[in-house]
C-alpha cells in the first residue's frame, strides 16, 4: 500500500475529504466580483491563489514560462505545457503543503494565499473553444437500443469498431451551480406530426465525466494511442443536460442537435491524470466475440479509471423541509466500453487537431444494474417505472426547480480523491 503524504493543512487530513494533498485539482475563482478570474488549487477546505503563492515567493521552483502561464485567466496556457509542466508543479505544491514545510504555514501571508472555499466564487477553468461528446458506454447504447429498436439489434453496426461521438456546443458549457433554464422545442405527441412548440416534457440529466485536452496537436497528425494520455490534463464530472422530446423528433438522420445544445453542466475542479494514476486499472476487458480492436485503437497499454459516480436530485419541497438529495444513480467509470485514450486517437486519427482547452465527455456512465443507469431515459425505463424521492414524490423526467448533483469519488485503502459536485437547478421555461 502506498503511504499517504503527510499535510500541515487540516481540512485536507478528513478521511471523508474530496481534495487531500494527494489529489491538488487546478480550477479558476474569483475573490470578489471586481477581481479577474485567477487560477486556484484545491486543497481540504481552502483555495490556493496561486498567484499571489508565486508573488511571495511560496513557489521558489515554478518560475520562468510556467510561472507566467499561472498568472492567466484560465487553464489555457499552462495545459498547454503538456504534463511536464503540470507534474513539476504539482510536485512544489506537494512541497508546500508537506508537514514539515513552514514558508507557508508560518507566514503572515497565509490568510490573503491560501483562502476559505466558501468565500471564493468558482468558475469555467478553461476557455473551451471545441466539445466532442462520446457515447462510449455498452450498457447505455444497449439500453437505449432495446427501447427504441425493440425489435432488432440493441446496437448498431458500427458500434463495437469505433467510439461513436458527436460536435457539441461549446458556448452553453457552464460551471456547477449555475442555473438551468427549462428549454422550449419542438417536439411531436404519441400520435406523431404535426410538431408543437413550446416547454420541453421530457427533460433529462445525463452522467457523464469529461476530460479537458492540455498539450496540442498539429492539423493532419493524428495522436497515436499510445500517446494519447499525454495531450490530456485532466478530468471533470459533466451533466450533459438533455430534452429527450425534442431527440426523438430531431435525431434522424444527424443525430443530437436542439435536445442537447441549449446546457453542459461541468464541475469546477480539473482533477489531474497524475492524482488518478493510483486509480487506473487495464482495460477494460471485451467479450469473446467482440470485433478485435483496429490498430489504431489497440494498446496494451491503455487503463481505465476505478472512478465511483452517483446522481442525487432534491426537489424544492425536500429543499424547503431541509431533506436530503435522494440518489437515484450509483455507477463507475471503469464500466465504459471505450477508454479516453481511444476516444482521443480515433478524434484526431483524421488528423483533426487538438487545442488545449478542448473538452470531450464520455456519453451517459451506465453499467449492468437498474441503479446504475446513468438517465432518467433509462432508469426509469422511458417513465415507465419512476423512480421515488425523499419528499414521497416520484420522477420520471425532471421537474422545475428539481436540483440535480454529480459527485464522483477515487478510493484505494484510506486514500480517497474528489471531484467535488457537479450541479444545477432546472428553472421554469421561458413564455
Amino acid at each position: 500500500m502506498t503511504e499517504r503524504m503527510r499535510t500541515w493543512v487540516e481540512s485536507a487530513t478528513d478521511p471523508d475529504g474530496d481534495f487531500p494533498i494527494e489529489n491538488l485539482p487546478f480550477g479558476v475563482f474569483e475573490r470578489e466580483e471586481s477581481d479577474a478570474p485567477r487560477i486556484g488549487v484545491a486543497i481540504g477546505d481552502r483555495v490556493l491563489d496561486v498567484r499571489e503563492a508565486i508573488v511571495h515567493g511560496m513557489l521558489p521552483d515554478v518560475s520562468g514560462e510556467v510561472g507566467r502561464t499561472l498568472e492567466a485567466t484560465n487553464l489555457n496556457a499552462f495545459a498547454g505545457l503538456g504534463r511536464s509542466g503540470s507534474g513539476m508543479v504539482r510536485t512544489a505544491l506537494q512541497r508546500l503543503f508537506g508537514v514539515d514545510e513552514g514558508m507557508l504555514r508560518d507566514s503572515g501571508e497565509q490568510d490573503r494565499i491560501l483562502i476559505p472555499a466558501c468565500e471564493v466564487e468558482l468558475g469555467l477553468p478553461f476557455s473551451i473553444g471545441d466539445y466532442t461528446d462520446f457515447y462510449a458506454s455498452k450498457h447505455h447504447a444497449t439500453n437505449v437500443g432495446r427501447m427504441f429498436r425493440p425489435d432488432g439489434d440493441p446496437l448498431l453496426p458500427n458500434w463495437k469498431h469505433l467510439p461513436v461521438g458527436y460536435h457539441g456546443r461549446a458556448s452553453s458549457i457552464v460551471e456547477s451551480g449555475r442555473p438551468i433554464r427549462r428549454p422550449n422545442g419542438q417536439t411531436v405527441g404519441p400520435d406523431g406530426p404535426p410538431p408543437k412548440h413550446g416547454p420541453v416534457r421530457l427533460l433529462d440529466y445525463e452522467l457523464e465525466v469529461g476530460f479537458f485536452l492540455g498539450r496540442r496537436s498539429e492539423l493532419g497528425t493524428p495522436i497515436p494511442i499510445e500517446q494519447a494520455l499525454q495531450h490530456v490534463f485532466g478530468l471533470v464530472l459533466v451533466n450533459d443536460w438533455s430534452a429527450r422530446d425534442v431527440q426523438k423528433w430531431e435525431y434522424q438522420p444527424l443525430g443530437p442537435f436542439n435536445a442537447k445544445n441549449f446546457a453542459t453542466t461541468i464541475s469546477p475542479w480539473v482533477v489531474t491524470l497524475e492524482a488518478l494514476q493510483p486509480f487506473t486499472e487495464p482495460g477494460p476487458p471485451r467479450d469473446a466475440d467482440d470485433p478485435e480492436n483496429l490498430p489504431y485503437l489497440s494498446s496494451d497499454a491503455d487503463v481505465t479509471i476505478d472512478l465511483k459516480l452517483e446522481v442525487a436530485i432534491r426537489s424544492a419541497e425536500m429543499r424547503a423541509r431541509d431533506l436530503p438529495a435522494s440518489r437515484v444513480s450509483i455507477g463507475n467509470y471503469r464500466d465504459m466500453y471505450w477508454t479516453i485514450a481511444q476516444m482521443v486517437a480515433h478524434h484526431t486519427s483524421t488528423g483533426c487537431d487538438m487545442r488545449s482547452g478542448d473538452l470531450m465527455a464520455s456519453g451517459t456512465v451506465s453499467g449492468p444494474e437498474e441503479e446504475s443507469r446513468g438517465c432518467l431515459l433509462e432508469r426509469t425505463w422511458r417513465g415507465q417505472n419512476p423512480v421515488p424521492l425523499a419528499d414521497g414524490t416520484e420522477r420520471k423526467f425532471l421537474q422545475d426547480d428539481d436540483e440535480v448533483i454529480i459527485r464522483g469519488w477515487c478510493s484505494k485503502g484510506d486514500l480517497r480523491i474528489g471531484f467535488g459536485s457537479c450541479a444545477g437547478l432546472v428553472t421554469p421555461a421561458l413564455g
